[in-house]
């Protein structure tokens, strides 16, 4: 048996607490430590009882500051700058910076100079770094010597793979995306002062406009969008499931039928598991703890007048996406490290 992946999570928030239940009981993996600011009871607490997604169902006890859960002993650290902790000391060999906040490069590579062998953040980051990388689209491309990775966004995921579906079968002229999503644990409850007007206003009584750097990031990996996409966000008081509404015209218009049956063999071949299909009338809440990145709504396809095509996606905007980094993190540890 291949020795277990030395995982610490720097930052225990939603996308930390859901890549720690998806693993926690696989055998590839050693959750060694998790770091984020409060108290061990808080983490604790809020790690058994999701809002979400409920209960665990392997019961986790405290033992002074680790958390106990299974084979699983996990130390719990209070730390919120990348360097405050000797990642070399737990002999971690990959760190998901989880905490959303840090997005340079070089605060990124901080991580590294604290002994851990590679670290993933699970946002956008502002600045170039070694990876962009998105299962079913690129993922054949890593190389041992990335270090500095970026799963990108739950949102930027959906969006190349649609777009990846739609230009291979029929050709991309250009595209336009709406995400209608989720509120986020950055949104006020109540109008407060906050990172932008917009966003200073209560997540629970309004839709928001917001931006996106999904449509940026998608032309990074996939330089044929190049010039090709622009997108905008809309925050919406459910606290999870989102959709991606893709506006696209097409070299080769198809009907709607065609597009579905397109959609539908993706998820059932070389998609699979990543890329869901239904026909059924479903809502946000049907795709909560879906571990697709996306799960597309045949009934929701439309053409217009054979120059337009409407496209819907649904996903849960943290279990699938903290999936598929875990899948990375598997198809990292097994090319191993450089240097």
């Amino acid at each position: 048996m291949n020795k277990p992946i030395n995982i610490a999570l720097f930052g225990f928030g939603r996308i930390g607490r859901n890549i720690f239940r998806l693993g926690y009981d696989n055998p590839n993996y050693n959750f060694v430590a998790v770091s984020d600011f409060g108290s061990v009871e808080a983490l604790h607490y809020l790690l058994v009882r999701d809002s979400i997604h409920g209960a665990m169902k392997d019961e986790v006890t405290l033992d002074g500051n680790h958390l106990i859960v299974k084979d699983q002993r996990v130390r719990v650290i209070s730390g919120g700058e990348p360097g405050t902790i000797p990642w070399d000391a737990y002999d971690v060999d990959m760190v998901i910076d989880a905490t959303g906040r840090f997005l340079k490069r070089s605060e990124l590579a901080i991580h590294l100079d604290a002994g851990a062998k590679r670290v993933f953040t699970t946002r956008n980051p502002q600045e170039t770094i070694d990876r962009y990388v998105i299962p079913g689209i690129n993922e054949s491309t890593i190389e041992a010597s990335d270090q500095i990775i970026s799963t990108t966004s739950s949102t930027t995921q959906v969006l190349a793979l649609m777009l990846k579906m739609l230009d291979e079968s029929f050709g991309v002229e250009r595209a336009m995306m709406t995400t209608v999503h989720a509120y986020t644990s950055d949104q006020p409850l109540a109008d407060a002062v906050g990172i932008d007007l917009r966003r200073s206003r209560s997540a629970a009584e309004n839709i928001i406009p917001n931006t996106t750097s999904a449509p940026k990031i998608v032309e990074k990996i996939m330089p044929q969008f190049k010039g090709k996409l622009e997108g905008i966000a809309f925050n919406v008081p459910v606290p999870n499931g989102s959709c991606v509404d893709l506006t696209t015209e097409l070299k080769n218009m198809p009907l709607v039928d065609e597009v579905n049956t397109v959609v539908k063999q993706f998820s059932e071949s070389s998609l699979n598991g990543i890329v869901g299909y239904t026909d059924d009338p479903i809502v946000s809440s049907d795709v909560s703890g879906r571990e697709e990145t996306m799960v597309f709504d045949g009934k929701a396809t439309m053409i217009t007048k054979g120059a337009l095509l409407k496209t819907i996606c649904w996903y849960d905007n943290g279990w699938g996406f903290s999936k598929r980094i875990l899948e990375m993190v598997d198809a990292y540890a097994a090319l191993g490290s450089e240097g």
